[in-house]
């Protein structure tokens, strides 16, 4: 697939900003490599609220309701790995909401809502089809020696906080007690995504195609569960505040990797190693 894009004559680029070598993307063409650290919850809301967050082609899963709030703090790098040089540039901070759905008996995940640290995973996910926003992300990061967190081998607590314009949204606390053999089943199913821009020209037509994410070079750590606390906040607008759990579930601490190469018009049955 050729990545580049020549909006015009002399102008090149990825993405905007455009330029005459086209270096000066916002965003570098894919494969992006991704590594990272996670702190997920899994909770329940009413099944009528998630099915009015599906769009049509997605219907409720077969565990109706089920969700997750997902905290994560990145590393990524383009196909050289140049970004790895510059810690500022290549590390951000993510959450997101999981809601389960499916579609001709296979399941998958919609999110609703994420929000990023960063512009460049912010335009990134949007050329996906995610719906980032900006937000401050912060998590319990596990260390090697001392008492000031918990030691990698995930026993201690692990936290992550979500605030928006100063408002706190989202807070999650996950107390690792045993090893677990089962992947967190949101975080280990294809992720389906409306790729949208809004109209500008009068000729517009809104795109709302939805899509998956190709993923391959997926890698989990030993995954680490046992019980936790969610708590989110009706501090945004009446939609999100219909997210709030009614139920909290299991807690997962892991560590996780993948490679997006690019993306996939969804089509019901399809198969393959999306997220």
């Amino acid at each position: 697939m050729n990545h580049t894009v020549p909006p015009s004559a002399g102008l090149r680029g990825y993405s905007m900003p455009f330029s005459p070598n086209g270096r000066s993307s916002t965003l570098t063409p894919p494969p992006w490599h991704f590594s990272g650290e996670v702190i997920m919850v899994d909770y329940r809301i009413p099944p009528e609220v998630a099915a009015r967050f599906l769009p049509a082609g997605l219907r409720l899963g077969e565990d109706a309701g089920a969700a997750a709030a997902v905290f994560a703090h990145w590393n990524w790098c383009s196909a050289d790995g140049a970004e790895l040089a510059n810690p500022r540039h290549c590390q951000f901070g993510e959450f997101l909401i999981l809601l389960s759905c499916q579609n001709e008996g296979r399941q998958y995940a919609r999110c609703p809502y994420s929000w990023v640290d960063k512009a460049v995973p912010l335009v990134r996910g949007w050329v996906q089809g995610m719906p980032k926003q900006f937000g401050e992300i912060d998590q319990t990061r596990p260390k090697l020696v001392g008492r000031a967190g918990p030691r990698p081998d995930g026993t201690g607590r692990f936290d992550g906080t979500l605030s928006v314009g100063g408002r706190r949204v989202a807070e999650a606390t996950v107390y690792p007690r045993e090893i677990t053999t089962e992947r967190p089943v949101l975080h280990d199913v294809p992720l389906v995504h409306t790729r949208a821009m809004p109209p500008w020209l009068d000729t517009d037509v809104p795109d709302g195609r939805l899509v998956t994410t190709n993923v391959t070079d997926v890698e989990f750590s030993e995954i680490w569960t046992g019980e936790a606390e969610l708590r989110m906040f009706d501090a945004l607008d009446a939609d999100f505040a219909e997210l709030l759990p009614v139920e909290v579930g299991a807690g997962y601490v892991f560590q996780y990797a993948e490679t997006l190469t690019g993306g996939t018009l969804f089509e019901p049955g399809q198969d393959g190693p999306s997220r």
